[in-house]
């Protein structure tokens, strides 16, 4: 039995039950901006920017990609292996990529808020709102549960 009185599988499959209920928020999230970025890409504006606005379009076409593969593995691998006992691999691991994947939706994100800031503004706008919003991201999604942890480790 563990601390919450379950037993170990129980606990597994809970946790297991989370991380996928938690996926559906950021995968959320993917969706909208990918489509975005994937309905941008016919649209006669674009067809008129620069080299650099279309490879920062690529990249953010390339980091939600990335989002997507990662934040949609712990839910395939569930489907693939639930059977089979693996659920503490699962949550190992699909804990890992989950991160990862945020990682790249933040910078998708970020990427496409510059991109916006370049076409409508110019260079320094995508420099400060780029800057400003991965700043943001990381201290919202990465700084302030890492400080939440360790003040409750004291």
């Amino acid at each position: 039995m563990t601390d919450t009185g379950e037993s170990k599988n129980e606990q597994l499959a809970r946790n297991v039950n989370e991380l996928l209920s938690e996926l559906r928020v950021a995968q959320a999230g993917v969706q909208i901006l990918f489509g975005f970025l994937l309905a941008v890409v016919f649209t006669n504006v674009f067809r008129d920017i620069g080299g650099f606005e279309k490879a920062l379009h690529v990249t953010a076409v390339l980091l939600a990609s990335s989002a997507t593969a990662l934040l949609t593995a712990p839910a395939a691998w569930h489907r693939v292996l639930f059977r089979g006992g693996h659920r503490e691999r699962i949550l190992r691991v699909g804990n890992r990529f989950v991160l990862v994947g945020l990682v790249c939706l933040a910078a998708a994100v970020t990427v496409t808020v510059a991109l916006i800031a370049k076409v409508v503004f110019g260079t320094v706008a995508m420099i400060v709102l780029g800057v400003a919003v991965g700043i943001f991201f990381g201290a919202v999604w990465f700084v302030v549960p890492l400080r939440m942890l360790t003040r409750s480790s004291e």
